[in-house]
């Protein structure tokens, strides 16, 4: 989704960490929209808020983390 120039009020996640790795989230309509705030121009996920309840559960539980090496 394009959403860098078209979506306003870009807010930055309050759980992102003060090192770079940050997100950002704007509500589209009825979906919440969410984008890596260190490249904005890059697009965004557009999730409805049952599918961002289910993607935020599965990035704090560790799903999409990658495995660290020599394990």
């Amino acid at each position: 989704m394009d959403t860098s120039t078209r979506v306003s009020g870009w807010r930055k996640s309050s759980r992102s960490a003060n090192n770079g790795t940050c997100v950002e989230l704007a509500w589209v309509g009825d979906a919440q929209a969410i984008r890596d705030s260190k490249a904005p121009g890059a697009g965004a996920l557009a999730l409805t808020p049952s599918q961002s309840a289910d993607f935020f559960t599965s990035v704090k539980a560790g799903r999409f983390d990658r495995p660290r090496r020599g394990r």
